[in-house]
Order: C-alpha cells, then structure tokens, then sequence
C-alpha cells in the first residue's frame, strides 16, 4: 500500500535523492520546497515552503512520514559570528522544523505508523572548529528528536541523521578540485566522502517497517570519523 509522505526540502541534494527512491517505489508524496526546478522533470509539483517565514502548508489526511531537510553551512571563527547568523540558523534547522512538525502532527497521529526523520551534523558530537552556529541550532535540533520520540511513542518514530562532508550542491566549494576531495576523504577512517544516494538510503530504511524498533536514535553517516581513531 502507498504511503503519504511529506518531504520539506526535495529539489537538491539528499532530499532529491529521497524524492526519487520514494517516487521509485511507489510512495505517494507531498512536497514544500524554497525551488522546484528539479523536480518538475520528474513529474513531481511542490508547494513552496520557506523556513524562515515558516509557510502553512496544505497537508493529507493522514501522514505516514516527515523528512525535514532545510539546513545551513555558515563556517565562520566564533568572534564574527552575529546574533543574527545565530538566528537565521537556528531558525532554518530547528524552528523551520518544529513549525512543520507541529502542522502534521494530527496527520501523523492518523498513521497506524509513522515516522520522522530529521537532519543533523557531526559537528554536535565532535567539537569542529567554525561550526558553532551550525552545531548549536543542530545539537537543539537532537535535543528535539529525542523529546519528541519519547513524546510521541508508541505510534511516531522520531530519528535523526547526522551526516559528516556529503557530496552535494551544499558542499561543492569544498569540494571543488581533486586536491581538496582527497584532503576531504582522508579525514575519515573510510577514506571517502558521503554521497546523497548513501544518506537517502538510509532515510528510506527509517520511513519503512524495516525500522519500526528504532526511535530516538542519531544515526552518523560519517565515514567513522565520530567514534574512530586510526594510529
């Protein structure tokens, strides 16, 4: 049987990565994103969706999953970080999110079974130098996953994702030349960097059964590089 599914942030990257898997198998979907352009060749049409202006969004019935994708790379040294980028990463990954989820929560709660899944970074667990913006909106971000799981048991699993460098539009600065993807790769004990296909896997075993003992959780693509050390 389809499954309703909303996805917030589908047209680049991990989230267009999910789109396609989830189109592939037959899911129907109900998409909100800033730009659209990918998706149209697809078949697929969105309602535009901005986490800054937190858009009402026009939502199913009922609702089997959430995927939240909208985030922010904002690398700057601490002393030159303003109130306002703290504000405006706060806002796109953590406010953004809980206005979404406050909107679908009745829908959620129609689901004899329904998942969440929400994004964070590795910079939370590991302390990363120019991540503190970034690591503070993502670590309330985890915060919020936990709570809600716990909240919304038995009947909503609420997951994160914590990715380290994915390969994506996002990221293409820092991954620009050979140079800098080699440099890249070699921080991780896997000695690669993650791709969107990896990630949107991974989203697709937590919107599925397969995944109905696991709520709560931070799962991190990272190559290792959060718990390993290679001497």
């Amino acid at each position: 049987m389809a499954r309703n599914i909303l996805i917030i942030g589908g047209n680049s990257g991990i989230g267009l990565a999910t789109v396609k898997r989830l189109q592939a198998q037959g899911d129907q979907l109900t998409i909100a994103s800033r730009s659209h352009d990918q998706l149209t060749p697809l078949g697929l049409t969105a309602q535009s969706y901005d986490a800054v202006s937190e858009t009402p969004l026009t939502l199913p019935d009922s609702l089997d999953g959430v995927v939240y994708f909208p985030g922010t790379i904002n690398f700057k040294p601490f002393h030159r970080l303003t109130k306002d980028d703290f504000q405006t990463d706060l806002q796109i990954n953590l406010m953004g999110a809980i206005n979404v989820l406050q909107q679908a929560l009745p829908a959620l709660k129609k689901s004899p079974s329904a998942s969440v899944v929400l994004f964070s970074t590795i910079a939370v667990k590991c302390g990363m130098p120019l991540h503190a913006s970034i690591a503070v909106a993502k670590g309330a971000l985890e915060g919020l996953t936990r709570s809600l799981a716990a909240e919304w048991a038995p009947k909503i699993r609420v997951n994160a994702i914590a990715p380290a460098l994915t390969d994506t539009k996002l990221t293409a600065a820092l991954l620009s030349d050979e140079k800098r993807r080699q440099a890249a790769a070699d921080r991780h004990p896997l000695k690669t960097v993650g791709t969107a296909d990896e990630n949107a896997e991974l989203v697709e075993f937590l919107l599925s059964d397969a995944s109905r003992f696991t709520t709560g959780q931070i799962h991190r693509t990272d190559g290792g590089l959060s718990s390993l050390r290679l001497f």
